[in-house]
């Protein structure tokens, strides 16, 4: 617990320091527009459902105190517009990591340009929003009790844009013929800020940091109707290592999925969920999944699993 306490006084009160500030998802596939404003939804690429709906629940450094806690609200609808196809929607997104945090909404536009957006696509998309960022200076454990620093909260509330263009395109010919292959680079959190929280007392400061994001992957489709997804994210924020996440989800015909990956970062990764809709004769798709990461670093602290839980809905319209 004394490291995990070290960790945030050193995260409010140092000069400088950059590390990973953007949630991360074992999911992300069922995030994807939060991390590439350009991307396209899965559900559309496999099953033409072009207005989908999700919420996802995730909870990282299980078994530790003030662990981080993530949970997300987003809507998108694809709508092709002749020549040209347009996406729309936002996201809700609130992060709580002991005593920081932050909250977030955010709108969401993107062009596709396209001769038929069901089968390939060039998107440029833009998110525009506000957040909340906070530190609950009740909560520190200050070295100095009755520290003035440690006895008013603070809270911010900032303008943030994200960046992101995304590329798809079904191959005709060859082993891959009807194959789908996607790819997008993206930057989320396009303003770097300086987050002085100061009042007549004191202050203290934190800085946010931009973070590039590259998304490669590919649905292998069968004849029995299932499919094959190998999925590369690669995350980077300056003056921290590029993290690689590799990760495949097998969806079976009967509508089960399982998943499993590797990151660069020490974190395995396996997932598992239920596409229901289809095979009940629904026109639309509900789903459930479950994901799970493990540590298995062999230097510094261990960080124990996380687990995260998605809920999706989405149909044709």
């Amino acid at each position: 617990m004394n490291r995990l306490y070290l960790t945030v006084a050193l995260f409010l009160f140092c000069h400088a320091l950059s590390a990973q500030q953007i949630p991360l998802f074992t999911q992300y596939r069922q995030n994807v527009g939060l991390l590439n404003p350009a991307a396209v939804n899965g559900d559309f690429h496999t099953s033409e459902q072009n207005l989908s709906f999700g919420i996802s629940y995730r909870t990282q450094w299980v078994g530790f105190d003030a662990h981080p806690v993530t949970q997300t609200i987003r809507g998108e609808y694809v709508m092709d517009a002749g020549g040209v196809g347009l996406m729309f929607g936002g996201y809700l997104i609130n992060d709580q990591t002991g005593p920081t945090g932050f909250t977030g909404a955010y709108g969401r536009i993107a062009g596709i340009i396209s001769d038929d957006i069901e089968y390939s696509g060039l998107s440029i998309g833009l998110t525009a929003g506000v957040v909340q960022y906070r530190v609950n200076s009740s909560e520190l454990f200050v070295r100095d009790p009755g520290d003035i620093v440690s006895m008013e909260d603070q809270s911010k509330i900032f303008p943030d844009v994200g960046l992101g263009v995304y590329y798809y395109r079904t191959f005709e010919t060859g082993i891959l013929a009807d194959d789908l292959f996607y790819s997008g680079i993206s930057v989320p959190q396009v303003f770097g800020l300086n987050l002085d929280f100061k009042d007549e007392n004191g202050d203290f400061s934190t800085k946010r940091i931009q973070h590039f994001y590259g998304l490669l992957g590919l649905y292998h489709y069968f004849d029995n109707d299932g499919y094959l997804e190998p999925s590369v994210w690669v995350k980077y924020a300056p003056n921290v290592p590029v993290s690689v996440d590799f990760n495949v989800r097998y969806q079976f015909p009967s509508n089960m999925w399982l998943g499993t990956g590797l990151s660069t970062a020490g974190t395995f990764h396996l997932e598992t969920g239920f596409n229901l809709g289809e095979n009940l004769g629904w026109d639309n798709i509900f789903k459930i999944g479950y994901g799970f990461d493990y540590s298995y670093n062999t230097f510094g602290p261990a960080v124990g699993s996380s687990h995260e839980i998605n809920l999706a809905f989405s149909l044709n319209k």
